[in-house]
């Protein structure tokens, strides 16, 4: 029992550590910069010059935008504009090449954090978005090609506030500060639940009991053994526990640097059961496309893995 005890000590504590002294920081800084180039209108000017190259691939305004939110904010952020789309009437079509774009993208708020400790956060953002757009248009053109393609209503523009004085400025940094403070927060049950989950593990020796029977996997990968619970973690308990195994493997010497960076391709994504869970609770509409969005998005992070794989 006192070792059980001394376990979750030692996982709440690294929990909250990296929760409050890695995540935190990281989070505070890009959400409030980000949430003051959309209240200044950047976002607005970037989707509209992206519009005309990115329609052919099936991603309509609010896709793209919800592109630039999953990239720069994270992954919950496309939710809403995701639940936009499906009461506006977006043709379900579109709403399918969206939702697999999202769900095939590295989310800033593992991608940032995890820069601070040796991921090539750009190179990462860069070959997501490249795949993720490949994904949506397989979906939209091949995975979704029965899918309805009409508009019930004309595209609505995305809805946020607009910083054009002081007040309505610092108003928008201590909503993104807020903003950061609550994702940091809920992040700590998730982070000391995987931890705990991983040090278990690791004290009732099923990780040395599995290990040997992957090792022929993991070896034609050139990937070391260490890398199975950041796995087994990712597509069970999600990306933000995902990143905790990570980063603490990372720290301790199990997992390094080249490959965290061969890993992202194939774990820096939503693409999970608590990710597609929460993104496809937007609405009923976006619920009812997710098979054709899951073929698509799978697609764009096979391209994802390969390109990492042959990059570093």
């Amino acid at each position: 029992m006192g070792e059980f005890a001394e376990i979750i000590l030692r996982s709440g504590k690294a929990g909250v550590e990296l929760a409050f002294f890695v995540f935190l920081p990281v989070m505070v800084v890009m959400l409030t910069f980000m949430r003051l180039l959309e209240a200044k209108g950047v976002l607005d000017w970037i989707t509209a010059r992206l519009s005309p190259l990115l329609h052919p691939f099936g991603l309509p305004d609010l896709g793209i935008f919800a592109l630039i939110q999953i990239l720069f904010v994270s992954f919950a952020a496309p939710v809403a504009t995701l639940a936009i789309m499906d009461r506006a009437g977006t043709s379900s079509r579109h709403i399918a090449a969206s939702l697999a774009m999202v769900l095939a993208c590295a989310q800033a708020n593992v991608v940032f954090p995890m820069s601070a400790v040796g991921l090539n956060g750009l190179m990462t953002i860069l070959i997501s978005a490249v795949c993720a757009v490949i994904g949506a248009s397989a979906t939209y053109y091949l995975f979704a090609r029965g899918v309805s393609d009409r508009d019930v209503l004309p595209e609505p523009k995305p809805d946020h506030p607009v910083a054009d004085d002081t007040l309505s400025l610092l108003t928008v940094i201590n909503r993104a500060g807020r903003e950061a403070i609550e994702i940091s927060v809920s992040a700590v049950p998730m982070l000391i639940l995987a931890l705990l989950l991983v040090n278990l593990l690791r004290t009732v020796g099923a990780v040395e009991l599995l290990e040997p029977l992957l090792a022929p996997v993991f070896s034609l990968f050139d990937l070391p053994s260490a890398a199975l619970l950041p796995i087994i973690t990712k597509f069970i308990a999600g990306g933000t526990a995902m990143m905790g195994v990570t980063m603490e493997f990372v720290q301790t010497g199990l997992i390094d640097l080249s490959t965290l960076n061969r890993l992202a391709g194939f774990l820096i994504h939503p693409f999970d059961i608590v990710g597609i869970a929460i993104l496809i609770s937007a609405g009923p509409r976006v619920a009812a496309v997710l098979r054709p969005a899951l073929y698509g998005a799978g697609l764009a992070i096979v391209l994802r893995t390969l390109l990492h794989g042959l990059l570093f």
